[in-house]
């Protein structure tokens, strides 16, 4: 679920177990997306995710950050509960 986030600094990880290079195993891998297991990894989710409903015409609840709202042509609503 966290996956493909940006990330707003940079990360480095040492070499995952069996992906190490023969005779390059004191170097380390520079992290370019979100992965689980990061501290960023929910809060990359959730920005992403918000772009994503914003640009799609929802409308962010200002009582709860969780809450979407789309007002359809009918004049009924869709509400998203995150």
């Amino acid at each position: 679920a966290f996956l493909h986030g940006d990330l707003e600094e940079e990360i480095y990880m040492t070499q995952p177990m069996g992906f190490k290079a023969a005779g390059k195993e004191e170097l380390v891998c520079k992290v370019k997306k979100s992965l689980y297991g990061l501290k960023q990894s929910p809060r990359q989710w959730y920005k992403r995710f918000d772009g994503f409903m914003i640009g799609r015409g929802y409308t962010r609840s200002p009582y709860d950050p969780c809450v979407y709202m789309h007002k359809l042509q009918n004049g009924e609503y869709i509400y998203l509960l995150l």
